[in-house]
């Protein structure tokens, strides 16, 4: 073969090989990853704005002091902005109750996560509890469609939502949502799957095939939204859902902001990007159209039986 000839074949592959990889990136995520980038470049050019760009992209930690817990200021400003009648927004009285970790915790001194857990025999006491009460467990796609006026709200509704996607929820969760037939919402962050803390790509599958459980975007990298570069908010937003839509073959159209923080500009992007609904993590169990990008959710702790039926019943909740 000629000299000529061989870099002709060496350059067909290359361009076969770039082309096959531009195909395995959806073009909405390329477009965003370029913004990132040009916003990188940008920022990176003096050390100040590349400090600021790194504290933008940190991944947050959660903890019961950097959870939001109100409705931030230009929110609010935006609903009294666009009030309207309360006969055009009827509100449902639904509990979300929101879940991190439930397993036994082995090292004492992660104060963070034993915050956040709930021991598996208390959970499945509170999933107990809930049936043998005749509640109806739904998903947040399912409120959402119920927020539209396209279905009928159910005596008594409750949703179960998990953030993060850690492994047990494959390992414990899971088996109890199947024993007692009850449906679930799980948000993933998208970028964490294989992570040593989280569920592995295969028992996500398995999550999603056993028909019970609703998957939710949780952003890429856990990334606060409030307050952050646009380009960096919608990259973890509209990037997040389409990971999980193109690798599990699934409609993505519920959304959970990290440590449940969000600004006028987090909203707005993920209405954009379609979702249905967002959950945040400021306590309340009223749910309407006004606050459908912002959903109430409620911590049960340990309470169970009917100590969790008294708490479910409260008409104002104070803390997370």
């Amino acid at each position: 073969m000629s000299s000529r000839a061989r870099k002709k074949k060496q350059k067909h592959v290359v361009s076969a090989g770039s082309e096959r990889v531009k195909k395995q990136i959806h073009p909405r995520v390329r477009y965003i990853l370029i913004l990132v980038c040009v916003a990188a470049v940008l920022v990176t050019s003096t050390p100040l704005l590349y400090k600021l760009f790194l504290n933008q992209s940190k991944p947050l930690s959660e903890t019961n002091k950097n959870v939001m817990k109100k409705i931030p200021p230009d929110v609010k400003k935006a609903m009294s902005d666009n009030s309207l009648p309360a006969s055009v927004l009827p509100s449902v009285r639904v509990p979300i109750l929101l879940y991190h970790y439930i397993e036994y915790v082995q090292d004492k001194k992660d104060v963070t996560r034993q915050l956040l857990n709930i021991n598996p025999n208390i959970f499945e006491q509170q999933v107990k509890t809930l049936v043998d009460a005749g509640y109806t467990f739904m998903t947040a796609q399912e409120l959402g469609d119920i927020l539209d006026g396209k279905g009928k709200l159910p005596q008594k509704p409750i949703l179960l939502t998990f953030d993060d996607g850690h492994w047990d929820f494959a390992t414990v969760v899971l088996p109890i949502l199947k024993k007692y037939h009850v449906k679930a919402t799980a948000y993933i962050i998208s970028g964490f799957i294989g992570g040593a803390d989280f569920m592995t790509s295969d028992q996500l599958k398995n999550v999603i095939a056993s028909g019970l459980v609703e998957i939710g975007d949780h952003t890429v990298n856990h990334v606060s939204l409030k307050g952050k570069l646009y380009p960096i908010v919608q990259y973890e937003v509209d990037a997040g859902r389409i990971l999980l839509e193109e690798q599990y073959h699934i409609h993505v159209v519920s959304f959970a902001y990290p440590g449940g923080s969000f600004d006028e500009q987090a909203i707005a992007v993920v209405k954009d990007d379609r979702f249905a609904t967002a959950v945040s993590t400021i306590p309340g169990i009223i749910q309407s159209q006004q606050n459908r990008y912002f959903l109430f959710r409620i911590r049960p702790g340990y309470r169970m039986g009917s100590q969790l039926l008294t708490f479910l019943t409260q008409s104002a909740f104070n803390v997370y």
